[in-house]
């Protein structure tokens, strides 16, 4: 059956006639050649006013616009803008590191188009979800027609990191004759190859009933999938913190990795130096200070103005290299590189629990969008958004890797924007589109993020990767803890926490050393799938939860037990009472011929 969009637009029913492209002109005339249209009577103070203690705070909600609400076209601005700018750090972060030393080793040309083409291809993917778009005499769609804004997903990190090791061990990636590992642009193709096949999961499962989806990957699968992830790259955060995770990690005594970044960089320090930990510190202290003085818009972009004040610190102190942003063009779009698409067969696996995770995180974050935008979160028309968006979910991944992009995912901070401002707008969605968009397209912005020192990055990253984890945690809380889900939990997350922390556990399980590739190929993949902590995680947690049945919760069992405790409840108290009596007749007894002897002898 077609379920009609219309509802969930506006707050309230519309009743007013279709628009003809003349009135729409007309509208749009009027909104950016009149005060009320540009401007309006919006409290635009509420957005900067600081949280300053002792001060007291007027209390007064801004007010609520809804999907298709009329705003301002200033505001529109300012609130996209606002959406950007939560979404910035979130967006430049994959593509840094795994065209980092930790990850292929690009040149910094490339990581500089990467960042640029990200910021591009989120700007152009979140306008698809945000449209929504109706397959002709279909039930289905395209889009959620939500603030629902996409961006470059955390969850291919573990799985490039590992694939791009096992490249340089198995030689797929060339390494130089002291062990440098040399730029691997092939091995960074087979990655976003690899990503575009298996996208076609995601795309097959969105025409899946949601009910059966989320029966089949229930927050118990989910869950500490997620939460895996978080913990898996916190130590990457961790490692960049302290100076870099590249060859300078290990602290070599000689060679061009003595120091991090490298030996004649700016102010070039061994790793793990105090004037890293403090540069990443700065960051990490001003986020802190962001959400206990800051403005709601500072809040809500709390992450990105850390950035800010760990960059101008790095800038001050000498740590800056400005030759890449010198040496960048002045503009940049997609496809200005390319890379040569391959499939890698060992990640095939770990890209395909990647793309479920994925797709619960985007059914997780429609739902909260459509619950801050107050919007219906249940019924047919709740449904058809959850499809929409999935289906979105999983094209924008293939669509990214033919775009030289990792795939993407929904990014679940901007409905932190939404109930902060209280605006579920769809202009201020295209506006956000729009300077991503814009940022992208300008290179040097690009060149002067990939030119941020690691520590400055690390101590960023760390913060983000520890919310990944916390989500996941928040997505467990909503398990009934049952012995059956803890048994699940504890089996698959033993595991995930093991690989995690001892990534090498399994390297050694298989010594063939023939020349059949696919047989090779085959060992590979188990390895990079035991290896890395979410995939075991979420395999053992499907297998589990479909294998296990659920139990009768004891609740209802310890009611029955008291049931049958209580049958002879009312025997038992008369039984009492004719002991207590006898007790106390006897008692008497006793006491009367004791008077009685005395009185004899007396």
């Amino acid at each position: 059956m077609d379920v009609k969009d219309d509802s969930p637009s506006q707050i309230g029913p519309d009743t007013s006639p279709k628009k003809t492209w003349g009135d729409q002109g007309r509208s749009l005339m009027k909104a950016f050649t009149t005060r009320d249209g540009l401007i309006g009577d919006y409290d635009y103070a509420f957005l900067f006013t600081p949280s300053i203690p002792f001060i007291k705070k007027a209390r007064r909600a801004a007010p609520f616009f809804g999907l298709n609400d009329k705003m301002p076209v200033v505001l529109a601005l300012l609130l996209g803008f606002q959406h950007a700018l939560a979404m910035l750090a979130g967006i430049i972060t994959p593509p840094i590191i795994i065209a980092g030393q930790g990850g292929a080793n690009l040149s910094t040309e490339s990581a500089q188009y990467l960042v640029s083409t990200s910021l591009i291809v989120c700007g152009i993917l979140s306008s698809v979800q945000i449209t929504r778009f109706h397959f002709y005499k279909t039930p289905y769609y395209l889009g959620t027609g939500l603030i629902s804004v996409v961006g470059t997903s955390f969850a291919i990190i573990p799985v490039a990191s590992g694939a791009l090791t096992q490249m340089y061990a198995t030689g797929y990636c060339p390494v130089a004759a002291d062990g440098t590992k040399l730029p691997c642009p092939d091995g960074y193709g087979a990655i976003i190859g690899t990503a575009c096949l298996c996208a076609l999961l995601e795309i097959g499962l969105s025409f899946t009933s949601p009910y059966y989806l989320k029966k089949l990957f229930p927050p118990l699968v989910t869950g500490p999938t997620v939460t895996l992830i978080g913990i898996s790259l916190v130590e990457s955060g961790f490692q960049d913190w302290a100076g870099g995770s590249g060859s300078c990690l290990s602290r070599p005594t000689s060679g061009p990795y003595m120091l991090c970044p490298q030996v004649g960089a700016p102010h070039a320090l061994p790793w793990g130096s105090a004037e890293f930990i403090g540069l990443g510190f700065s960051v990490f202290l001003t986020i802190i200070l962001c959400e206990r003085f800051g403005s709601p818009i500072m809040k809500s972009c709390a992450v990105v103005v850390g950035l800010l004040v760990g960059c101008i610190i790095a800038a001050a102190c000498g740590y800056f290299d400005a030759s890449g942003i010198n040496a960048a063009p002045a503009a940049s779009f997609i496809w200005v590189h390319t890379f040569k698409l391959n499939i890698y067969a060992p990640i095939i696996l770990p890209l395909l629990a990647v793309y479920i995770v994925l797709m619960m995180e985007a059914i997780g974050d429609i739902t909260a969008t459509c619950d801050v935008s107050r919007l219906e979160v249940e019924g047919k028309l709740f449904d058809s958004r959850i499809q929409g968006g999935v289906l979105a979910d999983g094209f924008n991944g293939l669509l990214a890797g033919l775009f030289t992009i990792t795939p993407m995912s929904t990014f679940a901070q901007n409905n932190g924007v939404i109930a902060l401002t209280r605006c579920a707008n769809r202009k201020a969605g295209y506006a956000a589109c729009f300077f991503l968009i814009i940022m992208g397209v300008f290179s040097k912005f690009a060149a002067a993020l990939v030119a941020i020192p690691s520590s400055v990055l690390g101590g960023l990253t760390t913060f983000l990767f520890g919310s990944v984890a916390v989500s996941g945690i928040r997505i467990i809380q909503t398990v009934p803890f049952t012995r059956r889900n803890r048994f699940i939990l504890t089996a698959a997350m033993s595991i995930g926490f093991g690989a995690t922390l001892v990534p090498t556990w399994f390297s050694f399980v298989f010594t063939y050393t023939g020349d059949n590739k696919a047989k090779q190929g085959f060992f590979n993949a188990i390895v990079l799938v035991m290896e890395t902590g979410f995939a075991v995680t979420a395999f053992l947690a499907i297998i589990l939860n479909l294998l296990l049945n659920e139990e009768i919760e004891t609740d209802e069992g310890l009611e029955d037990e008291e049931t049958v405790n209580r049958a002879d409840e009312e025997a038992d108290r008369d039984e009492w009472k004719r002991i207590e009596a006898k007790g106390h007749m006897g008692n008497q007894d006793v006491e009367g011929g004791s008077d009685g002897e005395i009185k004899s002898v007396g």
